[in-house]
């Protein structure tokens, strides 16, 4: 069963993230709060994918009025290959075209080969006319899973 996530799920949403090799998380944006905030200001693009009572996929997903972003997608290793990871695109990027949303950007770890070889097959593209850059507002604690 795939439904909207709320902040209820983030214990489990946590623990997966932490399951799955090649996340890059922090203590902010990560913590609690941080994802109480991305779900406030974006709760009809997040989904969670279930198994009775057990998360076993997560994709959140936000835009900035133009263009759709799409962050933290996993699914647990054992139930990889299922279409899982699939039907949780499907939701969130249905969901950005129900407001609007014509373009969708995500970024993945160069050494997530699991990961790349994922967002592959789902049709998105390498772009390699962009030069990716970042820059912390605040003091954060980097955790690679």
């Amino acid at each position: 069963m795939i439904r909207k996530l709320t902040i209820e799920d983030y214990d489990k949403m946590y623990a997966l993230w932490l399951s799955c090799k090649g996340m890059g998380l922090n203590d902010t944006d990560d913590s609690r709060e941080g994802i109480r905030r991305f779900l406030d200001r974006n709760p009809d693009t997040c989904f969670g994918a279930f198994e009775a009572d057990m998360l076993i996929g997560v994709i959140l997903a936000g835009n900035d009025g133009r263009r759709g972003f799409i962050y933290h997608t996993a699914v647990s290793p054992k139930h990889r290959g299922k279409g899982v990871g699939t039907a949780l695109v499907n939701a969130a990027l249905e969901a950005l075209g129900r407001l609007g949303i014509t373009k969708t950007a995500l970024v993945v770890f160069g050494k997530n080969e699991v990961g790349n070889a994922f967002w592959e097959k789902q049709g998105f593209i390498v772009r390699d006319d962009l030069v990716y850059r970042n820059r912390a507002l605040v003091e954060m604690v980097r955790i690679d899973t």
